[in-house]
């Protein structure tokens, strides 16, 4: 880490001097201006921005705004203010500009300015990929437990959960290492290949979220084969501000308490931040089983960064640590009673039943996963050659240890996963609307299991590399991109002897002489993974009110380090999982075709697509020549990973109304859909009809919502809303029975709510926001179909006839949000 630390050091100042030598003769040109409403009155606090630059100012009491040291060039700016319509406005600077900006109170939504998967910042409307944007206030104005669960509720996004804190997302019914997750424009890298743990991203310290719901591979790399969660920080103040909040939540199914600080500035071109946080909950609850026993928690969090923006570009600076104590539930039970029960020895003879103290308490029970994350990374642009060099370094250590021996605190599994990513681009210089950009990126990956008791994967290293090139025109309303990638990733596994301990009783790892005898669950195992990605797609503006687009896109991913090697039983899933080092990477080719209309009081977007995946790879339980269960270890079902080509397709559906004169007054309705068929291997015969779909795919989902906005509530009320929110999940019998391996699930339908407001002081300032949320009121018991926890189930029909685990219940939210202005 140290060497790298210093690599990430000298390769990005050893850039500095050549960008200040190359820009010395450049020209730089001013943007400033005055922020208004349309009837002219000034609108102090607006934000204006340049993703591209990292650049901005915040209009000061008078309105009056000035960004400096813009280089000659096409940005796209957007400026923004609470309650009224986003402006984005392409602007070409050979020259100071003066730019007045008169704002719209919002009636419908803007589509906003995006930064993934493209050469560079552009709007939603003018970008050919699926891509949708999560603001700051969609994030605060919901009820959630996380990052993923919060964004989850986009249509097209959905999550795979294992009680209230682990969710995976899921893009188009497609996840795991199908989806990459970003913070910042870095990769994720935290054993995605697991389904018991979350995201090890803290939700506080973002800002927005962007998703590319398709093949993003092209920019990527491997394992965004299905697309993107590009989680991004607030922008920095504007200069010479120092900002902060102090925010509080309180859950009341799970008794979750929250508690996180923040703060910002930004003085004489350095910016810098931090955030600290920690939250704690006991058990969910629902109404058919009570407080389920090992859902409890406990996180905390930190992160800072430190910035620089001249003349030559900027650099940014970030360091995180992530903390989480995670319960593991079994779902066991005492089979006259049903209440939950706990192992208390390593030869587990006995279970005695979780007393309800227990079951109510914040203390974390023997059985539980430690997930520690940290994280260091440089991300920089350079102004070069007239174009602009963008470079992030990044560093991550993931160590994961389940422990899973109730009477010795000594972990099962013990990862230790060390990720060094890179990501090199230039952006030639646009000319006549027509901009090119090439790069390359991957990773180098070392990841440690010898240091458990239990082995599900062996030792293994990889390292990625892939070149790129994309290119964008622009001929007056159409827009044009494409480009071509080719990716290969070196891969290789040890091979891993373990016997008993003859001090502690549990299996180690030996190797040498004393391997003579030993168990030996993995061979050593190499291979080079490779493959071409690309894309192709347009946009056409047809008015003012009408927008179309379309992309095709080829994916690729190579098989990950569980699918390929895993012999063992996967702690927290209640799985014997088997591997097959036979796979090849899975191939994909979506098309997409979206349509967009915007008029004063409707807003209406409708997205098509057709996936069609070459080596699919998904898990199938095997039973044994009876048809029962096939057994390894007793209490853990036996899985394999099998491949076979797929077809999925679907789309999503968004109708916002406002009705007139009630500008005030939102109806937002969603439809998504996806069905997926398993298409067999070929010369393999027809599929069966118990294996003719695909697992774990989502149901057709609609949500609508009902929100008053209020700008201003007499004199202590500001930016206030109130909202209902109903929410239908179709019955799910599209699902893979094949040796038992999914069953239907009933559709359900969540009522929710929620209101809030700023509460202003005698001078009319914000002293803190305040928020009631109210999810599932009438307390609805649901088991999701991507509920991991409903396959928890010691005694299938049972005399209650509810089998497995269900989600939770009714949940009230609090949070209090308290802003400090500490300069300006």
């Amino acid at each position: 880490m140290k060497i790298f630390l210093f690599t990430i050091i000298i390769s990005t100042y050893s850039f500095i001097p050549f960008a200040v030598n190359a820009q010395k003769n450049t020209s730089r040109y001013s943007l400033s201006g005055k922020v208004t409403d349309t009837s002219g009155a000034t609108l102090s606090g607006a934000s204006i921005y340049i993703s591209d630059l990292r650049k901005g100012d915040v209009s000061d009491s008078t309105g009056n705004y000035r960004i400096n040291n813009i280089p000659s060039g096409s940005y796209v700016v957007e400026i923004k203010y609470i309650g009224y319509k986003t402006i984005v406005k392409n602007i070409y600077f050979n020259e100071n500009k003066i730019e007045n900006f008169a704002m719209r109170i919002a009636v419908t939504e803007e589509s906003e300015i995006v930064i993934t998967g493209s050469s560079k910042a552009t709007s939603i409307k003018r970008n050919p990929i699926p891509i949708v944007s999560i603001n700051k206030q969609f994030l605060q104005q919901n009820l959630s437990t996380n990052i993923i669960d919060a964004v989850a509720k986009v249509p097209g996004i959905s999550e795979v959960t294992t009680g209230p804190n682990v969710s995976k997302p899921f893009i188009r019914g497609l996840g795991f290492n199908r989806i990459l997750t970003l913070y910042d424009g870095i990769r994720q890298e935290g054993q995605q290949w697991g389904d018991e743990h979350g995201v090890e991203v803290d939700e506080n310290t973002v800002g927005k979220v962007e998703v590319v719901k398709g093949p993003a591979s092209l920019t990527y790399g491997s394992d965004a084969l299905a697309g993107v969660i590009n989680l991004l920080p607030a922008n920095p103040p504007a200069q010479g501000k120092i900002i902060g909040n102090v925010l509080t939540e309180y859950q009341t199914n799970n008794r979750l308490i929250e508690n996180s600080a923040n703060v910002a500035g930004h003085t004489n071109d350095i910016t810098w931040g931090g955030t600290f946080t920690h939250k704690m909950a006991t058990n969910y609850k629902n109404k058919y089983d009570g407080r389920v026993y090992n859902t409890g928690f406990a996180e905390t969090d930190a992160s800072a960064n430190i910035g620089v923006n001249k003349n030559w570009g900027y650099s940014r600076l970030g360091v995180s640590m992530y903390n989480d104590l995670q319960e593991i539930p079994d779902g066991s039970r005492d089979s006259a009673t049903r209440k939950f029960t706990k192992q208390i020895t390593e030869a587990d003879t006995y279970r005695p039943i979780v007393n309800d103290e227990e079951l109510s308490s914040y203390k974390i029970s023997a059985l539980h996963q430690s997930v520690q994350h940290y994280t260091v990374y440089n991300s920089n642009s350079f102004l070069i050659g007239g174009g602009r060099l963008t470079l992030g370094l990044a560093f991550q250590r993931d160590i994961r240890r389940e422990f899973s021996h109730p009477e010795v605190q000594v972990p099962g599994l013990y990862l230790k996963l060390n990720t060094y990513t890179y990501d090199a681009k230039y952006y030639f210089h646009e000319s006549k609307g027509f901009s090119v950009t090439t790069g390359i990126n991957g990773m180098y990956q070392n990841n440690d299991v010898t240091s458990g008791t239990e082995f599900i994967i062996p030792s293994y290293h990889q390292f990625d590399f892939g070149p790129f090139i994309y290119a964008k025109k622009m001929l007056g309303n159409l827009e044009i991109a494409g480009g071509v990638r080719y990716d290969v990733r070196n891969f290789s596994s040890a091979g891993l002897y373990t016997t008993s301990n003859p001090v502690t009783g549990f299996e180690h790892v030996v190797t040498g002489s004393d391997t003579t005898g030993a168990e030996h669950p993995f061979s050593s195992y190499k291979n080079t993974f490779s493959g071409a990605s690309g894309s192709f797609g347009l946009s056409y503006k047809i008015d003012n009110q009408f927008s179309i687009k379309a992309n095709i896109g080829r994916g690729y991913r190579a098989p990950n380090i569980s699918e390929i090697s895993s012999n063992g039983v996967h702690p927290g899933t209640n799985m014997y999982q088997i591997g097959n080092t036979d796979f090849k990477p899975e191939f994909s080719l979506q098309e997409d075709l979206g349509v967009e209309f915007n008029s004063t009081h409707v807003t209406v977007n409708a997205d098509v697509f057709n996936n069609d995946i070459q080596n699919y790879i998904y898990n199938e339980k095997l039973e044994n020549r009876l048809g029962q269960d096939s057994v390894i270890v007793p209490g853990n079902q036996t899985f394999k990973f099998v491949a076979a080509k797929a077809n999925l397709y679907g789309g999503e559906l968004s109708v916002d109304i406002h009705p007139h004169p009630w500008d005030w007054l939102h109806f937002e309705n969603s439809l998504s859909v996806v069905y997926a068929t398993n298409k067999g291997v070929a010369g393999l015969g027809k599929v069966s009809d118990s294996a003719k779909y695909l697992p774990f795919i989502p149901p057709l989902h609609t949500m609508s919502e009902l929100r008053a906005n209020i700008k201003k509530a007499g004199s202590i009320l500001s930016n206030a809303f109130v909202k209902v929110q109903f929410e239908i999940y179709a019955k799910q019998d599209r699902v893979y029975l094949q040796n038992n391996t999914e069953t239907p699930t009933a559709g359900y339908q969540l009522f929710n709510a929620g209101m809030g407001s700023d509460i202003l002081n005698k001078k009319g300032k914000p002293m803190f926001n305040i928020s009631f949320f109210g999810n599932n009121l009438f307390n609805v018991a649901y088991q999701s179909g991507l509920n991991r926890l409903k396959y928890f189930e010691p005694y299938p029909n049972n005399f209650t006839g509810h089998n497995g685990i269900y989600n939770m219940g009714r949940n009230f939210g609090l949070r209090i949000d308290v802003p400090l202005n500490f300069k300006g």
